[in-house]
């Protein structure tokens, strides 16, 4: 379904699954989603994934390496449940700071629920707020982090710059994000199980089909891998990179400011 893809161009903005709407109406059907899942966001990802969605978070840990120091300070943004924050806590040896950044208050709840039980509430903040308008001086982070929810800025482009404002020089982006499977045979396996199975998952779980429905159609949506490289160096980032997880179904982009 590569036809379905915008291009470095833009167009996710006016893009609600498949549905076109118009400028400043994808916000809120955006919000409206997470509200429903916010609860069960962890299985939604693991029907989204089939589970793989753990390893390539740790595998995004991995990559990022957060060091073993005080000071160390990273942005995490709609990632309000807490998943990336947490993990890179502790890859530090609960040494660096996290800052989780969501425009759904619905998401930030589950998260500050689940750091309190983690004890890991003196190493986080948690801050309700747009992805493409951050509440942060210039050059205040080492490292911004963000998975499986750039697909649902409705602006792509500013919030990439907006990355590139609160970094430090030095500063490194990660954005793991759902693409395009580049394995013949395990495409056609991945749309068939995506818009025939995920949507009835989903409404096993909650309910409600019509949330899952929306994020395999903003999968098929969202930029090709070297589409979005090249919107992160229009951003202004240098040596852009990408690595593939799973044949493509999610791939993991990589930037420094310099």
């Amino acid at each position: 379904m590569t036809d379905q893809r915008v291009s470095a161009n833009g167009g996710m903005e006016t893009s609600f699954g498949f549905r076109n709407v118009g400028t400043g109406e994808k916000q809120p059907l955006v919000n409206d989603v997470f509200h429903k899942v916010a609860k069960r966001y962890d299985i939604m990802n693991d029907v989204m994934s089939a589970g793989l969605h753990r390893a390539w978070k740790d595998a995004m840990i991995a990559a990022l390496n957060p060091p073993r120091r005080e000071g160390y300070r990273t942005l995490d943004v709609a990632g309000g449940t807490g998943d990336i924050a947490f993990r890179i806590i502790e890859a530090s040896d609960r040494k660096a700071h996290s800052t989780v950044l969501d425009i759904n208050g619905s998401m930030l709840a589950v998260g500050a629920e689940r750091a309190e039980k983690k004890k890991l509430s003196a190493n986080l903040d948690f801050v309700e707020a747009n992805a493409e308008e951050l509440p942060f001086e210039a050059n205040s982070f080492d490292a911004y982090t963000i998975a499986f929810g750039i697909r649902n800025v409705p602006r792509i482009d500013v919030a990439l710059k907006e990355a590139y404002r609160v970094l430090k020089r030095g500063g490194r982006l990660l954005v793991l994000e759902f693409s395009e499977v580049e394995m013949p045979l395990l495409d056609r396996i991945y749309d068939a199980w995506s818009f025939n199975a995920i949507p009835k998952f989903g409404k096993l779980i909650t309910g409600d089909e019509a949330p899952y429905q929306y994020l395999v159609e903003s999968i098929r949506k969202f930029p090709n891998q070297r589409d979005f490289a090249a919107m992160i160096k229009e951003a202004g980032f240098s040596r852009v990179s990408f690595t593939n997880y799973t044949g493509g179904i999610a791939a993991l982009h990589s930037g420094w400011k310099i």
